[in-house]
């Protein structure tokens, strides 16, 4: 069932090694479910009757990754490999993951403490062990607690995210009890370290039908812990003839509509985060909802910041989301490179993906001409290579305190004001003619 040849050396090496030396030692958990589904597994992680310190000796490159779960990590030459010692629980009834109470020596305690019977699969180099019937879960496509949810989850509240994200990624139903089990739970998420909750939210997003999982997340009680702004979204009719759906689902329509980037799907998820707070209803019984995406970027930044993503990808997301509407401003001359320098060249592709998705999770028919002249602006500018920024200046800050700038804010001030007339008429930028309008006060 599982192919030694698709299994790197080191692996075996690793299994060899433990077993020569009397101990315990198997394959588990995503690695065993994945090879069997024959997906490619994003890691192999070993489990093993060996103590970490053991481990220790008998590797020569180790790193105590996880000393307080039993685990520790092998280098054995570009791979590394986490090794675990055999537990019996956690000890943990609030959600949080904790120490682990007590090393077991019965590799069947430490599969009927894990989370989901799929992940309890152990290969021991030969052949697969199933003492929790994942192998029956994998041909029903199910994903099933081991033994009782309720203490699975109260274990680690992560768990429930990560039932979730399993389902989206791999296109499994949630077994009935184990699905009953989550929001009757789902308060336990407040104890739970927000770095875990934002990297379940990343892997779901990723996923080839991200939206599966957002509705799950949302049927499952879990949102409101830590995206209730989206929430919120949920069943707001948009009374508006462009859209045919409800704020919810039209950004799940957009997200669906995007490739994979971790920034772009979060950008499609709260393009519109900014509507409920700005929705009003004309006398025609038509809904507006005027600088949405002023709001939603300002909103996406506070989202962002409290995920504790960091800085660039935040920032990246508040752009994509607060120019998410570019398509339809007014673009003057200078309007496109203002656009460029706002979200930054490196978020332009993202910027059209977004606008394209928009578009087709809205009501038909679908008219792409205002992007299609935005994209062409764009790339004429970014063809042209004219200046963007204050750093494509022929004249910088130090020029400007010699002719006699009072070093601080004026110096920003003046500068900007450089760059608009250069977005105008870019023949300027060079630094005999900036300099002229200095001295003559243009840019004062």
């Amino acid at each position: 069932m599982i192919d030694k040849k698709t299994i790197p050396p080191e692996v075996m090496t690793i299994l060899y090694q433990l077993h020569s030396s009397g101990y315990q030692s198997y394959l588990v958990g995503g690695c065993v479910r994945d090879m069997v589904l024959e997906r490619e597994p994003a890691d192999f992680d070993i489990c093993t009757s060996a103590h970490p310190e053991q481990v220790k000796e008998l590797f020569s490159r180790v790193l105590d990754s996880g000393i307080r779960y039993g685990t520790v990590t092998v280098l054995l030459g570009e791979w590394s490999f986490e090794v675990t010692t055999f537990r019996k629980g956690f000890d943990s009834w609030d959600g949080r993951r904790q120490n682990i109470y007590d090393f077991g020596s019965d590799v069947r305690e430490d599969v009927n403490s894990r989370d989901f019977s799929i992940n309890g699969l152990l290969w021991d180099g030969e052949n697969i062990l199933d003492y929790v019937n994942g192998l029956e879960d994998l041909n029903r496509r199910l994903i099933r607690a081991v033994g009782s949810p309720q203490d699975r989850f109260r274990e680690d509240a992560i768990r429930m995210l990560r039932g979730v994200r399993l389902s989206c990624q791999l296109g499994f139903d949630i077994e009935k009890e184990t699905f009953a089990a989550i929001p009757e739970n789902a308060g336990l998420l407040e104890n739970a370290a927000i770095e875990r909750i934002r990297n379940e939210l990343v892997k779901i997003l990723t996923c080839r039908n991200p939206s599966r999982g957002m509705r799950s997340l949302q049927a499952a009680g879990l949102l409101c812990y830590f995206l209730p702004e989206l929430l919120d979204c949920f069943g707001f009719a948009q009374h508006n003839p462009h859209h045919d759906k409800d704020v919810f689902e039209h950004s799940m329509a957009v997200l669906d509509n995007t490739t994979s980037d971790p920034v772009l799907r979060l950008a499609a998820l709260l393009h519109d985060i900014g509507k409920t707070r700005t929705f009003t209803l004309d006398d025609n019984g038509k809904g507006h909802f005027y600088a949405h995406h002023i709001v939603g970027g300002d909103m996406a930044a506070e989202i962002m910041s409290r995920l504790r993503f960091d800085r660039r990808t935040a920032a990246s997301v508040s752009a994509l989301v607060t120019d998410h509407m570019s398509r339809f401003a007014f673009l003057r001359k200078g309007g496109v490179k203002k656009l460029i320098n706002r979200v930054g060249t490196e978020n332009l592709e993202r910027l059209v993906r977004l606008q394209e998705a928009d578009i087709l999770g809205s009501a038909g028919p679908h008219d792409f001409r205002l992007l299609l002249d935005l994209m062409k602006e764009i790339n004429r500018v970014v063809n042209r290579e004219e200046p963007l920024g204050v750093k494509d200046l022929a004249v910088s800050g130090r020029d400007l305190v010699k002719l006699g700038v009072e070093q601080g804010p004026e110096v920003g001030r003046i500068l900007k004001k450089l760059l608009a007339k250069v977005w105008e008429d870019p023949e300027i930028n060079n630094r005999e003619s900036l300099i002229t309008l200095l001295k003559e006060g243009l840019a004062q």
